[in-house]
């Protein structure tokens, strides 16, 4: 008896200390050094090319059409990324699918960069963009699983991590083309794919298997999972407001550079507004995860955000040059609805798996319709000589986002639905 009692007396600050040691002994700090250096190469693949689109196209010979191909390109492959991903985590789990991730994002950048021809091209850049679109896919849930306890601050440390991906490529693409040509410039951000999968080598080592049998590592792939999900006003709404974002801002990451050369910059300048447009999203990845995480219906601010994509768009179709830095920081702004439904996959969500289900449908089917966004955007501007069309275009996309996110923001979790 006096053994047992000793043995509950020294218990409470066992308890204190075992947790943490189970979360180190799983990998926690070493996942999150896993989840930041992804993050941070989920973006470089479109940044690092577009303000090289013509430099490029001059190159290998390809015309100003095929760059709205190229901006498609991206949602594409993110799209058919959100559709598959869930399968594939299924299949190997959720650590080894995202190792998968990082290594074919680091070949698809290696090997476009070697290659001589637009086919080519457009092949490897499809490559990486599915490491990097599996990815987008992956670690809202990984997040949701090893850090529910810290959902807002983890997830506005990831979402920033992709912010810097998204500005650095763009800010030194054209001087480093300038100085080693656009080869180099292209194809030195394959090393942090491969470095980006590193940790999770680490991770599965720690784990020895564990990672497979788990059962937040099977993410909702089940026919009845999926098909609940299809049918969730939830996930029609964060489908949309994602879709809608991704859009206007992969539309602006493409032709942002020609609308400002066509009213007299130079590609040096288009590529330093479109790492100021990303650069503006900084603000957002820190502070809207935040007020998503504090504000029961966050609709207002998607509100606010919207003002701003009209904003600029009138700016930059009136007086592009003569305010060029004003009007895309307010562009920048009103991609913040993109941090915004990242965190709300998991605020509106109770369980690692509908974390994933929601993940991948919101993603599978708001990158499939953002697909047609950079195409759209050149193809009218080529049918009509001007950028009206384009921005009335951009304009009835940010009204079908709100449509969207008024169904998002509801504070309602998306497993209460399938009851």
């Amino acid at each position: 008896m006096t053994a047992t009692l000793t043995d509950t007396t020294t218990r409470p600050d066992q308890t204190s200390v075992e947790p943490r040691r189970r979360a180190l002994a799983e990998g926690r700090l070493l996942v999150l050094t896993a989840i930041v250096m992804s993050a941070l190469t989920l973006r470089v693949a479109v940044t690092a090319f577009s303000p090289l689109a013509e430099r490029i196209g001059d190159d290998i010979g390809y015309s100003t059409a095929i760059i709205g191909v190229f901006g498609m390109v991206p949602t594409a492959m993110f799209a058919l990324s959100g559709l598959i991903a869930p399968f594939l985590v299924g299949r190997i789990g959720l650590e080894r699918t995202a190792l998968t991730a990082m290594v074919l994002a680091g070949l698809g950048m290696l090997i476009r960069a070697l290659v001589g021809g637009t086919g080519e091209l457009l092949l490897f850049s499809g490559l990486a963009l599915a490491g990097m679109g599996i990815g987008n896919v992956v670690i809202p849930p990984l997040v949701k699983r090893y850090f529910p306890d810290r959902l807002a601050v983890i997830s506005s440390l990831y979402i920033t991590m992709v912010q810097l991906g998204t500005v650095v490529p763009a800010l030194i693409a054209v001087p480093v083309a300038q100085a080693h040509g656009w080869r180099i410039s292209l194809g030195l951000w394959a090393v942090l794919g491969f470095a980006a999968a590193l940790p999770w080598i680490g991770v599965l080592r720690v784990r020895r298997g564990r990672d497979v049998v788990d059962e937040t590592a099977l993410p909702g792939a089940e026919p009845e999972v999926r098909g609940r999900v299809w049918r969730s006003p939830l996930a029609w709404g964060m489908a949309a407001m994602f879709g809608m974002t991704s859009l206007t801002t992969y539309a602006m990451f493409a032709w942002l550079p020609r609308i400002l050369a066509e009213a007299g910059a130079s590609d040096g300048f288009g590529g330093t507004m479109v790492g100021l447009f990303a650069l503006v999203g900084l603000v957002s990845a820190f502070t809207a995860p935040t007020i998503v995480a504090r504000f029961r219906n966050p609709f207002p601010f998607v509100v606010l955000f919207a003002a701003f994509f009209f904003i600029a768009f009138v700016g930059l179709l009136i007086a592009p040059m003569s305010a060029t830095v004003l009007w895309v920081v307010i562009l920048g702004l009103g991609p913040s609805t993109f941090p915004m439904a990242l965190t709300l996959i998991n605020v509106r969500t109770r369980t690692a798996r509908g974390s994933a289900a929601l993940s991948g449908f919101t993603q599978g089917i708001g990158y499939g319709v953002a697909c047609a966004g950079p195409l759209l955007f050149g193809a009218l501007h080529t049918a009509t000589g001007g950028w009206l069309a384009p921005f009335a275009m951009l304009s009835v996309a940010v009204l079908v986002l709100l449509v969207g996110a008024w169904q998002a923001c509801r504070p309602r979790v998306l497993e209460d639905g399938w009851a």
